[in-house]
Parts: structure tokens; sequence; C-alpha cells
């Protein structure tokens, strides 16, 4: 099995069996977008406390690649400090634009299965719609030092 087909197969399995999916009774912020363009949509739920993401939760339609993107993002983020989903963020935009990582932590696991994406500026956007709704999400959250 080849690497492309590997991280197929990963994007396929999120986007059928997705983690964390689902609304959080109280959460500290909650953020909903959608891309107007192809109408992939993404409400997120982030429980933070003591500088931490306690829980995370997402729920939308659309594409493959938005939903497991939420998916692995939430996967990802649960038990991070604030500082350090920011990190993420900024490394897995990076993986987006096909730059390398500006950190070296937080590391990006599953996520760099999107890799491929990157090859497709269209779906650029679908991957990075649930990051939007994090960076919102963690502006809302807790002021920034």
């Amino acid at each position: 099995m080849s690497l492309d087909e590997l991280y197929r197969e990963v994007i396929m399995d999120h986007y059928r069996h997705p983690h964390n999916r689902g609304k959080l009774d109280a959460p500290t912020a909650s953020v909903s977008l959608n891309n107007p363009l192809c109408g992939d949509e993404i409400e997120l739920y982030l429980l933070v406390q003591d500088g931490k993401v306690q829980d995370a939760r997402w729920s939308g339609q659309g594409c493959s690649i938005s939903q497991s993107s939420a998916s692995m993002m939430t996967d990802a983020l649960i038990g991070l400090s604030v500082d350090e989903a920011r990190r993420l963020v900024a490394n897995f935009q990076g993986l987006m634009h096909g730059q390398d990582p500006p950190y070296a932590e937080p590391e990006l696991g599953d996520l760099e299965a999107l890799t491929g994406v990157a090859k497709f500026p269209v779906r650029i956007k679908c991957a990075l719609l649930p990051w939007e709704a994090l960076s919102k999400a963690l502006e809302s959250s807790q002021p920034s030092d």
C-alpha cells in the first residue's frame, strides 16, 4: 500500500467514523463557520479550563476533507494548552500551504494524512475550515498573553 493510499484510508475512516462529533452542554467557546462556495459547515465547541482544552466537539456537514479535518483536529486538540493549540493551528496551516511546520511541537499525527490536499488549492479551504473555527474559538475563550 502506498503512502497516498494509506492517507486516503485515514481520511475516509475519519469521515465514516468521525471522532468527537456532537455538542458540549456548557462550552466556554463555540463558533459556527461555513464555506459558501462549497457548502461545508462546521460548528466547533470548546471547553477550556485552567489554560487547557479539556474537551472539544464539533458538528457539521460537508465533504470528506472538511469533516475528516474536524475529526482529526479535535483528536489532536484535547488535552493541549491554549498555547499548544495555537501552535498546532500554525503547524497545520503551514502543512496546507506546503510549508514546513513552524513549531516542533505539537506533532500533527493523523493530520499528516491531509498533506495531499495541499496539491489541490480549491480543497485547502475545506481542510482549513475547522481550523478557522478553532482559531476564533481560542480567541474568544481566553485572551492571548
